[in-house]
């Protein structure tokens, strides 16, 4: 009798890392958004993350429509077999070395080099993660590679950032053959979420969207740079970052960037939310014909009651609403409030959102507070219900080194708040419009320089002192919002992609 395939569990998986839902804002409220907008179809939510001591208690009440959690924690200790002598499968090695080569040619990697690694990977008859582990040929290719390519490092500190690097990579591999059965599959990153896309495309012969809201290259190279130390959970590896991460860095943007090749090779559509990051994904290696730009959006009629709730004056308070986390660059807004606050004695800055993903940063941002005599001048609010906080606001800051299309400048403008940012993602674009027609409506507030406390004192103070330029950029806002930035074309662009898919 012939074996009969399993049922589908959902219509898509959406593969989600470090994010929904156990992160609140950002790229977890686009994905609830999605989930609740498209009601018709049925996820599949596969999560991964570091380790699990990183994320609390889910955040969000999943909607009806999803029909399957599972959770996959990727840096949690492994349980390692026992070593014992082991020769390794040669070929399949030879397989990872036709990879490697492809990697450093600059050159995608054929279909079939692809298929042969991710039939390998984890497999008993290719590279099992005991064949990783202890076999001659996991260690030769090491050795080999440390000899010719490493500039800096001990081998101690090469062999041990391999192996952390790659162990990953066996779970991954378990995760594709475990996972329910769908009908497409939603990668919303690159990374190890969009290899898992990759991996699950070709072995099952499934269609792949994938959405990135931020380019996940260049936020690994900013939180490598940010790092400390690069060890492995037994801290077996020596040296600080400074004196030998060099070398060590650069391996794991390469690692990073290889793997983001793979899966924009699998992906189509690949999704950007504006130009410059299509523009990064092209130079990343996404193949142009297979892009294009879906812009976050929200439903401006949900913030008419903020909007109505706003005083007759603007109050003289800043808002910051973010995790508190140094991506975010809360210190930047803090020093800047020491300005603000020399200059118009009356105003205050708000920070509202989590402090749980970062104690250490939180600590430093709240010491530096009262370093700057700011106790009185400047709160830490937590997590809030942003309708509640935005009539109370009178300009919103973001002092942020990263982001992509920041969803709380969209509300901010819904709520009738102008808005100050960095020149970051598409800040620019929202506070000062894209295509003629945008600008047209004039800007919507303020973009500053990159950590620049002075720069964006001196802008939110004359957007607080010149109501004539604050009600104009807020006109400006919220016409743009109107026009340009609303839920339903989000939801009509991916009902699209899903319809496609799902039909295939």
């Amino acid at each position: 009798m012939e074996k009969q395939a399993p049922p589908v569990k959902a219509d898509i998986a959406l593969l989600l890392e470090g994010t929904y839902p156990f992160i609140r804002g950002g790229v977890s409220s686009w994905v609830h958004q999605i989930i609740q907008g498209l009601p018709e179809y049925t996820f599949a939510l596969i999560f991964m993350g570091g380790e699990r001591s990183h994320y609390g208690e889910q955040q969000y009440e999943l909607p009806a429509n999803v029909r399957h959690l599972e959770c996959h924690y990727l840096m949690d200790g492994h349980s390692e077999p026992k070593p014992r002598p082991r020769k390794g499968n040669r070929r399949a090695f030879d397989a990872q070395r036709d990879l490697h080569a492809t990697f450093r040619s600059g050159e995608p990697a054929s279909r079939a080099i692809m298929q042969r690694v991710f039939a390998d990977l984890g497999s008993s008859k290719g590279i099992s993660f005991s064949d990783f582990l202890h076999s001659e040929a996991s260690w030769e290719i090491i050795d080999d590679y440390y000899r010719r390519y490493c500039t800096e490092p001990s081998f101690v500190d090469y062999f041990w950032s391999v192996r952390i690097m790659h162990a990953p990579l066996f779970q991954l591999a378990r995760i594709a053959r475990e996972m329910p059965q769908v009908r497409m599959l939603h990668s919303i990153s690159t990374g190890y979420a969009g290899l898992l896309g990759a991996m699950v495309s070709e072995q099952r012969q499934l269609p792949l969207a994938l959405s990135e809201h931020g380019i996940y290259t260049k936020e690994r190279k900013i939180d490598l740079s940010q790092a400390q130390w690069i060890h492995d959970p037994a801290d077996q590896v020596s040296g600080t970052l400074n004196e030998q991460v060099g070398y060590i860095r650069q391996l794991w943007i390469r690692f990073f960037e290889s793997i983001g090749r793979m899966t924009y090779q699998q992906a189509d559509p690949i999704v950007s939310l504006y130009q410059g990051n299509q523009d990064r994904q092209h130079v990343d290696g996404a193949p142009t014909e297979r892009t294009r730009i879906i812009p976050n959006g929200i439903n401006p009629q949900q913030f008419e009651r903020a909007r109505k709730a706003r005083p007759d004056r603007v109050p003289p308070v800043l808002g910051l609403v973010g995790r508190v986390v140094p991506i975010k660059d809360i210190k930047t807004f803090i020093r800047a409030m020491r300005t603000v606050c020399d200059q118009r004695p009356d105003a205050e800055g708000w920070i509202v959102g989590p402090e749980d993903e970062d104690e250490a940063y939180v600590r430093e941002c709240k010491e530096l507070v009262q370093s700057l005599g700011l106790d009185k001048r400047v709160r830490f609010l937590g997590f809030q219900n942003i309708q509640d906080i935005l009539p109370q606001l009178g300009l919103m800051v973001l002092t942020s080194i990263s982001e992509a299309l920041p969803l709380v400048i969209l509300e901010a403008h819904a709520a009738g708040l102008p808005c100050l940012a960095t020149d970051v993602g598409s800040c620019r674009e929202l506070l000062e419009g894209n295509q003629p027609e945008d600008r047209a409506l004039g800007a919507s507030g303020a973009v500053v320089p990159i950590a620049d406390p002075e720069a964006t004192a001196r802008e939110a103070v004359r957007l607080l002192g010149d109501e004539q330029a604050w009600y104009a950029a807020q006109r400006a806002g919220l016409e743009r919002v109107e026009r340009y930035y609303t839920l339903d074309s989000m939801f009509e662009a991916y009902r699209d992609i899903y319809r496609k898919g799902t039909t295939a």
